[in-house]
């Protein structure tokens, strides 16, 4: 079952779905004992740190602009923590439907596809790899043929298909089916901070291309969060002024989303403004 946070903050309007800390603290704590439960069942297994590759997380970059870690260093291999979809998914929970729409599954989702849709995103380049594997084997096996429909925020904070200005855009959006390494990538742009939220990219991971093409039968839906040392240095450039305000009062521990814990969904980042980011993520499902 989704739960449901209010993925947008507005002055004259509160989503049915966000009720504040008091709504929060009864699955935070389910979530926590899920975790613990997973611990024992698994004999207490090793803690291991999950990057795109398998590997443990590298070191901390000297530079923000050269390279910053997500995911912890020791982080347990278990199943990557259930989020909302938000307000704007797009999967027909809410509203219209994208993953029915030819020219949905592709890797480039800066632009936005059909005949009525023709604009493009505009921001810092980042492609991020997302790599699917099997928490039951201790993330060793991964998920060839599932399939991960993302969407994200653009840099003025808006989202393709609601937002008001970018309603009849489709961009920031895309299915893609893993690999044989349980791999996708997609190409797009770094975005921005809307009032409330952490730099966030969502995403749903469905059993195979023809589930997720048909908006059946969703694995996982979780978020990917964005290192704060790189969206300082994105954030200072033009474009992304409104994020620079917005952040400032956030942190990843005060988050709706990511206060109860974040090890598995911080992506390791590295790249510059000049030559656009990276970012990997390993999901266990």
């Amino acid at each position: 079952m989704r739960r449901h946070h209010d993925d947008e903050v507005h002055e004259d309007e509160i989503h049915e779905h966000d009720r504040g800390l008091s709504y929060d603290l009864p699955v935070l704590a389910r979530r926590r004992m899920i975790r613990l439960m997973a611990g024992v069942g698994a004999g207490l297994v090793p803690l291991v740190g999950c990057t795109a590759d398998g590997t443990s997380s590298p070191a901390a970059a000297d530079s923000p602009s050269a390279s910053s870690t997500g995911a912890a260093s020791s982080v347990e291999c278990a199943t990557v923590p259930e989020e909302t979809a938000g307000p704007y998914p797009g999967d027909g929970s809410n509203g219209v439907n994208v993953l029915k729409e030819s020219g949905v599954v592709r890797s480039d989702i800066t632009r936005s596809f059909g005949d009525s849709a023709g604009g493009t995103a505009e921001g810092v380049p980042l492609t991020f790899t997302l790599t699917v594997v099997d928490a039951a084997s201790g993330c060793g096996t991964p998920k060839r043929g599932a399939a991960v429909y993302v969407w994200h925020c653009d840099r003025e904070g808006g989202y393709s298909l609601y937002t008001e200005g970018v309603a009849d855009e489709n961009y920031l959006r895309g299915v893609q089916e893993t690999d044989d390494r349980g791999q996708v990538t997609f190409t797009s742009v770094f975005p921005g901070c809307y009032t409330g939220r952490w730099p966030h990219i969502h995403f749903e991971v469905y059993g195979s291309l023809a589930d997720a093409t048909t908006a059946t039968a969703i694995t996982s839906t979780s978020q990917l969060a964005l290192p704060k040392d790189v969206c300082d240095t994105v954030y200072a450039t033009e474009g992304y002024e409104s994020s620079v305000d917005n952040l400032d009062p956030l942190s990843l521990e005060s988050d709706s989303v990511f206060r109860d814990g974040h090890d598995q969904q911080l992506a390791v980042v590295k790249g510059s403004v000049v030559e656009g980011y990276t970012a990997t993520l390993t999901i266990a499902v």
